[in-house]
């Protein structure tokens, strides 16, 4: 398994059984202000992971494709092709062979249905959804810029992640996970665009 899907797949795993909560409304405005709200939003990535006790990153680099009603497309170039979707009922990951593989099935575990609603949130900034999982401290930055501080508030997220960074402006630009193991991956987003507004027959094919 990439270093990319284990990072969905322990995140997802955790994040939908958390309790619900409330976050400030205050951060939550300034957030849900500045943030474009699309349907459909394409773009690239570049993925960091540091392993504690390892001097050089894991790395990789890819595509995505985040479609509101439908999930999120990443797909790994780099270094090795391969392709993770995320949909309100699983996560499937496809190899460069061709082959598919169901990592998490919402028949299975029903709480994977909300994992729709978590990825759409860490990708667009949706902080009244994070809030949910996490005690959200927002900062404005110049330029219509603005971070977010995410700490578990479960014991058992604790456990697992110290804390989640992400930062932005119209789009989210960075995400960061600290794990409680001191691993820490940084996601960075760019060439983010808006148009098409409508997905793809291609790209509507691969949430089937």
């Amino acid at each position: 398994m990439n270093a990319l899907l284990r990072t969905l797949v322990v995140l997802v795993s955790l994040v939908v059984a958390a309790p619900v909560l409330a976050a400030p409304a205050a951060d939550v405005d300034l957030v849900k202000q500045r943030v474009a709200k699309v349907g459909v939003l394409r773009g690239e990535f570049s993925q960091e992971k540091q392993v504690a006790g390892f001097k050089n990153p894991l790395r990789s680099q890819g595509r995505f494709v985040l479609a509101q009603d439908h999930g999120v497309v990443w797909t790994t170039l780099k270094p090795f092709p391969s392709e993770v979707v995320v949909t309100r009922d699983r996560i499937l990951s496809r190899q460069r062979d061709g082959s598919s593989r169901v990592e998490l099935d919402g028949r299975q575990q029903p709480a994977m249905r909300s994992v729709n609603a978590i990825m759409f949130a860490l990708m667009s900034g949706d902080a009244q959804a994070l809030s949910a999982q996490f005690t959200v401290k927002v900062e404005a930055k110049a330029n219509n810029g603005w971070s977010m501080q995410l700490s578990p508030r479960s014991a058992m997220l604790g456990k697992v992640f110290t804390g989640l960074k992400l930062q932005g402006d119209r789009y989210v630009r960075e995400v960061e996970i600290t794990e409680a193991n001191q691993d820490v991956t940084r996601i960075h987003f760019t060439g983010m665009s808006e148009t098409p507004a409508a997905l793809s027959a291609e790209e509507g094919g691969k949430f089937e």
